[in-house]
């Protein structure tokens, strides 16, 4: 029983970093090819040359594709265990974009100021619409963690 009881507790644990990992490379990938690429609004870090960002944004996504490739390394672990549990995974994974979203917002935005979301623009709803989604990912991510109640009656044994 203790040796189930470890075994669950690390591929629970196992579940919450692959999607974390997951998340956070998704949302960066998503930020980087989107904002950085597509849009034009910024660079990773927009303090200097052109060249300066552009070297920045390839570490930035270089960063992105080995959190989403260890993720799913680690997933193809847990499957091979038959231990994915894809609802907590999913939630671990918003989390983790959340998380990456609201550090990114307030972190990097303001505090250290690496770049902004947009220039030459009223900055405030930017920076709102960012946060408040970041929240809400956060959100949704922790309750799709949670266990249902089946889940925890059957860990506690009844």
């Amino acid at each position: 029983m203790e040796v189930e009881i470890k075994m669950a507790t690390k591929n629970r644990s196992l579940n919450f970093w692959a999607g974390i990992f997951f998340g956070l490379g998704a949302i960066a990938f998503i930020d980087e090819t989107v904002f950085h690429q597509l849009l034009h609004w910024h660079h990773f870090y927009d303090k200097s040359t052109l060249a300066v960002g552009l070297i920045s944004d390839g570490l930035f996504h270089a960063f992105s594709w080995f959190a989403t490739v260890a993720s799913l390394f680690m997933v193809a672990h847990l499957r091979k265990l038959r231990a994915w549990d894809k609802r907590s995974w999913l939630g671990a994974a918003i989390l983790g974009a959340g998380v990456f979203q609201l550090y990114d917002g307030i972190i990097q935005h303001k505090v250290f100021q690496l770049h902004q979301i947009r220039y030459d623009v009223e900055i405030f709803y930017y920076d709102l619409v960012w946060n408040v989604l970041a929240i809400f990912m956060i959100l949704i991510g922790w309750g799709l963690m949670k266990p249902k109640q089946k889940q925890v009656r059957q860990l506690n044994g009844r």
